[in-house]
């Protein structure tokens, strides 16, 4: 999502997050409702095409949506929505997204103000690293053509009773309804969405062998050189990898060296 898009959600996003504070817990109900509301404009394109017209003022939108939610939806899904209808998006299927976008910060608040999100991040990175070496698995729980309630039941016996509820939550949402998205890349990507919140940035590291914490701690400060960002660690060991180190952040890949290189680059020139 780019240009006038990302720029809707972004000033939503903004006025969302003081509600989502103030909801505490609560916030997780407002994260249900919100993917009730994407799973509706999924399914009517006619509802979609109306709130995302681009030639309908942002107070007619506002209303219709407003009119569509009326009857059970909390005030706060209400008016999150009619804030998202009222901007602009560069393509329908976007403002959908954007709901999703806004469902998962929900959920994930709600964690928060449980201090669990740190909890709820690691479970999906063990769930995401756990599932390596079993590709069936991978395949049954992004695969379409399998019914929902195998997949979900699926989710449940590697998650349920093991995990807290956002993760699990969060994992059955990933493989019922997955919206053209494979199961591990949601997970992934709804990590980087939690440390995100952390006002982090994440790294994603698979080493040749155990760091020892000292090794850790200075890894952590590379990076977060480099980056100019507080860096969230997720490590994972492989013995096949090659070099004994790999490093992803975002889209960049690097190596030991090239991030030193980077974090000497970054400091001279705030000098």
């Amino acid at each position: 999502m780019r240009g006038t898009s990302q720029a809707s959600l972004e000033a939503t996003r903004a006025q969302f997050e003081p509600v989502l504070a103030a909801a505490g817990s609560d916030a997780y109900i407002l994260g249900e409702q919100l993917f009730t509301v994407v799973d509706a404009l999924d399914g009517s394109g006619s509802l979609r095409r109306s709130v995302a017209d681009p030639s309908r003022s942002a107070k007619d939108k506002a209303a219709l949506i407003a009119a569509v939610l009326a009857g059970g939806f909390d005030p706060r899904t209400i008016s999150v929505m009619q804030m998202l209808v009222s901007q602009r998006w560069s393509r329908e299927s976007e403002l959908v997204d954007a709901v999703s976008l806004l469902a998962i910060d929900a959920y994930l608040a709600s964690a928060q103000a449980r201090d669990a999100l740190v909890r709820v991040e690691t479970e999906l990175f063990a769930l995401i690293r756990g599932l390596d070496g079993y590709r069936d698995v991978r395949q049954a729980l992004s695969d379409s053509s399998t019914e929902v309630s195998r997949r979900v039941g699926l989710v449940n016996e590697l998650v349920a009773g093991k995990a807290d509820p956002v993760t699990l939550a969060l994992c059955v949402r990933a493989t019922a309804t997955p919206r053209g998205e494979r199961f591990v890349p949601a997970l992934a990507r709804i990590c980087d969405v939690a440390a995100a919140r952390r006002a982090r940035m994440v790294a994603h590291i698979v080493t040749g062998s155990e760091l020892t914490q000292a090794q850790e701690t200075r890894l952590e400060q590379l990076l977060a050189a480099a980056y100019g960002s507080h860096m969230q660690m997720q490590i994972a060991v492989d013995p096949k990898v090659v070099g004994g180190l790999r490093i992803q952040v975002g889209t960049d890949v690097v190596d030991a060296t090239v991030l030193s290189r980077l974090a000497d680059a970054r400091r001279s020139m705030s000098v």
